[in-house]
């Protein structure tokens, strides 16, 4: 099973109804109730993190928050979008993918079944989370403009 797979089954074991359908607007996931339609024609990945941040949305968000111009609107999608990337990555699995040959945010996508547009998001993230640097017990991470890199 891909990860999406996996995810999309867990979902519905919890009781929400996924389906991937063409929509007539340019949205790639909507969700209502306990209902998530995907777009049907995005790539494998692209479904897996729309799902993840549906999911957001569903254990973060109330009512219909389309209207980004309302600040508790944009507040509660970047609710969901944090909840997509805490659920999808950690900072440690950027780092073992780098560790692993991994250099772009390309590959760590590919490595990850995500898009490079979540890693740059949950990268942003990251950075708001730790700052300028992340430290563990093996490693530092720095945060720059265009990305990361780790020293040992």
């Amino acid at each position: 099973m891909t990860h999406y797979e996996i995810l999309l089954a867990s979902s519905e074991k919890s009781g929400l109804k996924i389906v991937e359908k063409n929509f007539k607007s340019d949205a790639k996931g909507l969700i209502k109730g306990n209902k998530i339609g995907i777009r049907k024609d995005l790539s494998e990945n692209e479904k897996y993190c729309i799902l993840a941040e549906e999911l957001g949305h569903y254990y973060t968000s109330v009512g219909n928050i389309l209207d980004q111009s309302i600040v508790s609107n944009r507040k509660q999608e970047n609710a969901a979008r944090k909840w997509a990337v805490n659920k999808l990555i950690s900072i440690d699995m950027i780092v073992d993918d780098c560790k692993n040959g991994c250099c772009t945010f390309f590959e760590i996508a590919e490595y990850l079944n995500v898009t490079s547009d979540f890693i740059q998001e949950a990268l942003n993230y990251f950075k708001r989370i730790y700052g300028y640097s992340y430290k563990n017990e093996n490693y530092t991470v720095i945060f720059n403009d265009l990305g990361f890199y780790i020293i040992n």
